[in-house]
């Protein structure tokens, strides 16, 4: 990615659109001077990408994910849906995931977060595989794991992130500086439930989840 990113920096282009988190770490490895508006960037500030959220400082801005406190929501969508877990495990390691959530599964009443990552997507029909394998409900953060028949997911709206960040990228071209642009977070998420999952899994997801979901896969 490195050198794709010095290629592209190399054609002096007037601003660049970053997409993940990774990107972003690329480009600014490549200049410290081309602007670079992120779609959606993972934790900027502790990455080193922007000095604050609401002054980036820098040559890169854009929009984030997530919010911090989105982990608290998905704990809290997980005891929703199955309120007998107690114990909750977190997927994150490409190369432990199968050994880890098989090892999870010997003890009863525990459930997954599937937390944001580029290995959880590469390996999402193998999270998902295994979670139906030993019956544990799992919250997603991407709408694609329901989709490909996880059980449910809460997450940002992927296209209002780009949609925004295109305004982002008029602004700059028009004359303003990414380091005066604060790094904003979503204003939208989705909550996506699959029904037919739930079922093979025995569980009856409530009425509440439901009536908030933005999309019911049956």
């Amino acid at each position: 990615m490195g050198r794709h990113a010095a290629e592209l920096v190399g054609l002096a282009p007037e601003v660049i659109l970053g997409g993940v988190g990774a990107t972003a770490a690329a480009l600014q490895q490549a200049s410290r001077t081309v602007p670079v508006v992120m779609a959606q960037g993972i934790d900027p500030v502790g990455n080193g990408y922007v000095e604050s959220l609401a002054r980036p400082g820098g040559n890169i801005t854009g929009f984030i994910q997530f919010e911090y406190s989105v982990a608290g929501k998905w704990m809290e969508l997980l005891k929703e849906i199955a309120p007998g877990v107690t114990r909750v495990g977190d997927v994150r390691d490409a190369g432990e995931i199968e050994r880890t959530v098989s090892a999870f599964a010997r003890s009863a009443n525990g459930g997954l977060i599937v937390v944001v990552s580029a290995a959880s997507l590469t390996h999402r029909d193998l999270i998902i595989r295994l979670a139906a394998q030993h019956r544990l409900p799992a919250v997603y953060a991407y709408r694609v794991f329901v989709t490909r028949g996880g059980l449910i997911t809460y997450g940002a709206d992927i296209a209002s992130l780009y949609r925004r960040a295109a305004g982002y990228v008029d602004r700059v071209l028009k004359g303003e500086k990414p380091a005066d642009l604060p790094v904003q977070t979503p204003t939208k998420y989705e909550l996506v439930a699959n029904l037919k999952t739930a079922k093979a899994l025995g569980l009856d997801l409530p009425a509440t989840v439901l009536a908030r979901a933005d999309e019911v896969i049956e």
